[in-house]
């Protein structure tokens, strides 16, 4: 991973390393990671919240490829007894980034186009009608023929 630019990253980058690529290299599905524990390791000084949200983030789940299965600890969230528990949705260890990830959507309104006929079909259609009603409009806001 790239040197770290602020707090969060440093966070993210140190979740990632000590617990993520270790879990994934021992196979497991799930890890866990406790605030405090990440806290202490950084020897943060009343950054609590910032971990919190840096564990959370969609960044992080994202760029690692993973879902979060449960987050326990106080109602406010934010305290060093928290615990994220998170499934490794994505095996390969290299991110989802950029062509991956629009790959990944290949074929998703495939049952969607062919309800409607196809998704050339479906692209006619809807041509025709916008050309329709703006030849509609046109015709309305035109000044009237002597």
């Amino acid at each position: 991973m790239p040197e770290a630019k602020t707090g969060s990253d440093a966070v993210r980058r140190h979740a990632y390393e000590k617990y993520i690529a270790a879990a994934r290299r021992r196979r497991e599905k799930t890890v866990a990671i406790n605030v405090g524990e990440v806290h202490r390791a950084l020897a943060l000084n009343n950054r609590v919240p910032l971990v919190c949200a840096a564990l959370g983030s969609k960044k992080f789940l994202t760029e690692h490829g993973l879902r979060i299965l449960s987050k326990t600890g106080p109602p406010s969230g934010q305290s060093t007894t928290v615990t994220f528990t998170y499934e490794i949705v994505n095996d390969s260890g290299r991110p989802a980034k950029g062509l991956d990830a629009f790959l990944a959507l290949r074929g998703i309104a495939k049952e969607i186009f062919a309800s409607l006929g196809g998704g050339e079909a479906f692209l006619r259609r809807e041509r025709a009608e916008f050309s329709h009603a703006m030849e509609k409009r046109e015709a309305e806001s035109a000044p009237p023929k002597r």
